[in-house]
């Protein structure tokens, strides 16, 4: 057995969970026995809590075999080679829809009650059951979930089978799944206690929950500033939290901005710790139509010297240590201002999927604490960083996240490069911190 019962296994899911608390999250449950899991995550994440309901399709003769699912507003989810064995037809179809749609419904009134659905739109939606065999209804929550124009879509369960959970990775931005036991049979053979939940407990758990929470750990909003980078401006987004440790400055890779969910994902996971973020892009629209300008490290480097400098103007920040969190060809931007301008005032250097072997011979030259981050499946990246490392005469280290691709798509791999960066900005802006403080 994993784990005790439903609400166990939800307070183990939602420590997998913690990076979300303070975001836009919200968690929405797939009922009924998705819902006790889904309420703890959504009590540790302080997230408001709602329902996705799926209906599962059966074939007619064999209801207890499914062909699909059906969900709120129409999304429907359909397994080909069922329908293709059960040599089932459009009708068929259309009328194992239509009758699910009036229990649909029924289930919805009766789960939530007068409550509206919680908005989703422009939000994390984290999808959450107490297990998933086949996927069909985790599929079709998925489908649902950006039909209500949910920005980020996350499957999260306690166990699942680790072929479904492998396709749901297509319907998913991010799948998280603490395990994946082979042999796989049923969900409830993992659960001591996997009695059914009754309606009237899953209606108490979202009465319990509060519509919108706001958490007292959550950051700032980002603001939205306009930086004069030597006479050019450029659009960037800044979070200072109260008390920042420290400030990082994204600097974006080849066809990316400020606006990359996966820099956001990072931001937010740095602001949580604490630190002040700026996501900035370094080229106008029409400089970005030049795929020579996205290569040039040069001006790029020059760029996020102007953008230092410029932070280093305003108010309240002049004495917050500062850090770049470069991508791509971001990181030899970072790398390059680090050599061409040693007089900037930044404490510590984090790559991600980076391309240090940019900057050439200079990289002896760099001073200043360097972190590559490299996906031990981005085969040649990951030789790339190598030998770029042996090339560093500065503190450094080659950070390698086990099975990860080159924009870390795989389940929690993200969050790794997180924790990394935020560990390493964290130890150094705290060293800087020391030393000021004694001078």
């Amino acid at each position: 057995m994993l784990f005790v019962d439903r609400a166990d296994a939800g307070r183990q899911l939602a420590r997998r969970l913690l990076y979300l608390r303070g975001t836009d999250a919200v968690v929405v449950a797939l009922p009924r026995g998705g819902v006790p899991v889904a309420a703890e995550v959504a009590r540790e994440l302080r997230a408001p809590l709602d329902v996705i309901v799926v209906r599962k399709l059966g074939v007619p003769f064999q209801p207890e075999c499914g062909f699909g699912a059906f969900g709120e507003g129409g999304a429907t989810v359909i397994d080909d080679d069922v329908v293709r064995q059960a040599r089932l037809t459009r009708q068929a179809i259309a009328g194992a829809k239509a009758r699910e749609r009036v229990r649909l419904d029924r289930r919805v009134a009766q789960l939530r009650g007068s409550r509206p659905p919680v908005p989703v739109a422009g939000r994390i939606a984290v999808v959450v059951d107490d297990g998933i065999a086949t996927g069909s209804t985790a599929r079709a929550g998925c489908l649902v979930a950006r039909a209500r124009g949910a920005s980020r879509v996350i499957v999260a369960v306690p166990v699942g089978a680790a072929e479904a959970i492998a396709s749901l990775r297509h319907d998913a931005d991010e799948v998280i799944c603490l395990h994946t036991p082979v042999p796989f049979v049923a969900v409830g053979d993992w659960y001591q206690d996997f009695s059914q939940v009754a309606d009237a407990e899953v209606a108490g758990l979202l009465g319990q929950a509060v519509a919108c929470p706001e958490s007292r750990d959550a950051p700032p909003d980002p603001t939205e500033v306009t930086v004069d980078a030597g006479g050019v401006a450029l659009p960037g987004s800044l979070v200072i939290p109260p008390d920042a440790g420290g400030l990082v400055v994204f600097v974006h890779g080849s066809g990316s901005g400020r606006r990359s969910p996966r820099n956001q994902f990072v931001a937010a996971g740095l602001n949580r710790a604490g630190l002040g973020t700026l996501l900035v892009d370094l080229l106008t629209p029409d400089e970005e139509l030049s795929r020579a300008n996205v290569f040039n490290v040069a001006l790029l480097a020059a760029r996020l010297a102007a953008i230092t400098r410029w932070l280093r103007d305003r108010p309240g920040i002049a004495a917050v240590p500062l850090g770049y969190f470069g991508a791509s060809t971001g990181t030899a931007a970072a790398l390059a201002a680090a050599t061409a301008t040693p007089r900037l005032p930044v404490t510590a250097i984090v790559s991600r999927s980076g391309r240090p072997d940019l900057v050439g011979g200079r990289l002896a030259m760099v001073r200043i604490p360097t972190l590559l981050i490299v996906g031990g499946a981005d085969t040649m990246v990951l030789d790339l960083n190598q030998r770029a490392q042996t090339q560093l005469k500065c503190e450094s280290r080659l950070a390698v996240v086990p099975g990860a691709t080159h924009l870390f798509p795989e389940s929690g791999a993200l969050s790794q490069v997180t924790d990394l960066a935020a560990d390493w900005f964290g130890r150094h802006f705290a060293r800087t911190g020391a030393i000021a403080q004694a001078a």
